[in-house]
This record gives structure tokens, sequence and C-alpha cells, in this order.
């Protein structure tokens, strides 16, 4: 009888297992493809850029830079591509699923503890998501500056 007891008063742990498997697999979505993915599709390497030195016909010194091949995008960059944006969107819809079962499981009165964990690996997958979008805008507004400064534009 006091088996029966027991079991009746422990609170459940569905909600709260499955926000943590979903919160854990949003988090690898999130950080693996940035290493994975320039393993698999590895960026192209840089066209050489030929520079040819000679005389011109006026006696002084001519420069000329030799135009490289124009190659089309691989699709292996394209596929790279779609995989990232894949990964992305899959992370973020995870993380999102992750903190959703993580406040059903807290409205259900399950383990506070899981629901605490599978809020905080999906809050984590998608601030892994923000940063790197943050990282590309602070690259972008560090070039343009860069760019202005060098053409004297402020």
């Amino acid at each position: 009888m006091t088996a029966l007891a027991t079991a009746a008063a422990a609170p459940s742990r569905r909600l709260g297992t499955i926000g943590c498997v979903m919160g854990l697999i949003a988090l690898v979505a999130a950080i693996l493809p940035h290493w994975v993915l320039p393993a698999v599709y590895p960026p192209p390497p840089a066209a050489p850029v030929g520079v040819h030195l000679g005389l011109s016909p006026r006696g002084g010194l001519a420069v000329r830079f030799g135009d490289a091949e124009r190659q089309a995008p691989r699709p292996d960059r394209a596929r790279a591509a779609q995989w990232g944006d894949a990964s992305s969107l899959a992370a973020i819809s995870l993380g999102l699923l992750a903190i959703v079962l993580a406040v059903a499981a807290l409205i259900f009165r399950e383990e506070r503890l899981l629901a605490g964990v599978a809020a905080a690996l999906g809050v984590a997958a998608i601030g892994v998501e923000i940063s790197v979008i943050t990282f590309g805008v602070f690259l972008l507004i560090a070039l343009v500056y860069a760019a202005a400064n060098f053409l004297d534009l402020c």
C-alpha cells in the first residue's frame, strides 16, 4: 500500500524529459554545423591573381593584372548554405519547443529541475543562433567603418 502511495505522490517527468531532449538536440543543431559544415564543404581556395610588370611603350613601368578565370559557384557551396539554413531553423524551432515543454511541465506540476534544464537548453540554443547573427552584423559594421575611414568619409 505504501508503494502505491509514494508512486502516486511522485511528480511526473514526461514533459520535462522530452523538453530536455528537444533542448539538447536544439543546442547541437545550433553549435555543431559551425564546426562540421566547413569540414565537409571546405571553402574554395583563393583565386590566384597574376601581376605582369613590364615597360610601357612610352618608356614607363606598366602594371597589368591578369584576370583569373571566373568560376560559377560550386553546387557544394549551395548545399552547405542549405544545410546551414536548415540547421539554424531547426535550432530555433526546437529551442522554442523545449521552452514550451518546460512551461507545460511547470503547469502540470512536474519536476521543476527538468523543466528548468529544458528551458535553459532552449534559451541557450536560441542564444547561440542570435550571437552568430549578431557577430555577422558587427563584422559588417566594422568593415563599413574601415572602408569609410580609408576613404576619409568619417
